[in-house]
């Protein structure tokens, strides 16, 4: 697959790490980013918007995408939960001349970085502790106490992953967090 120049930008955390708010900040302030919306079979929340946040398909229409290799990555993160890149969702923001920002789970973040390889800045943001993390999940208000194990459970191996990554944000207090990783970002971007 032939990859169009341009850089990419990969955040990845275990869920309640706070890289969405660290991806969207980032969207904020640099306008010729752009945010990669993944595809998902998970139910919209309540504050979440199609086409915006996530593009939310039924498993069905997911799995026949997969059959289509419309994928840059996909995962089954959960038995019967599926997200997903869709590759006409970056070729589209690369076409336009704009750096994709990815919001991804650990594996899919190293899977994009490992297909984009020399235009991939890959950043994984690391939770303050175990138990800050926990507790951030069940603030979200969003899931069950029984979700909210499985998170936890699955970030505890994602974790692991860190150093796979190009860099660590410590997202123990926000405008550290974001100070860091505009920190990062100007650096590549000097360098691109």
């Amino acid at each position: 697959m032939e990859m169009k120049q341009g850089k990419v930008f990969i955040i990845s955390a275990p869920s309640g790490a706070g890289k969405s708010t660290l991806a969207r900040i980032l969207l904020q302030k640099y306008d010729f980013f752009e945010f990669s919306i993944s595809a998902t079979t998970r139910p919209p929340r309540s504050y979440e918007t199609e086409g915006v946040d996530y593009h939310f398909l039924s498993a069905d229409i997911f799995r026949q995408k997969i059959m289509d290799h419309a994928f840059l990555e996909w995962e089954e993160v959960y038995p019967g939960r599926f997200y997903g890149t869709l590759q006409a969702e970056v070729d589209r923001i690369l076409a336009a001349g704009r750096y994709p920002v990815f919001d991804v789970d650990v594996e899919g973040g190293l899977s994009i970085k490992e297909k984009y390889a020399e235009q991939a800045v890959s950043i994984f943001i690391m939770p303050p502790s175990r138990e800050i993390l926990k507790d951030r999940l069940r603030k979200r208000g969003t899931e069950s106490e029984s979700d909210i194990e499985k998170r936890y459970k699955k970030a505890e191996v994602e974790i692991a992953y860190a150093s796979r990554y190009d860099h660590v944000v410590l997202n123990d207090e926000l405008d550290h967090a974001v100070s860091q990783l505009m920190s990062i970002v100007d650096s590549h971007l000097q360098k691109a």
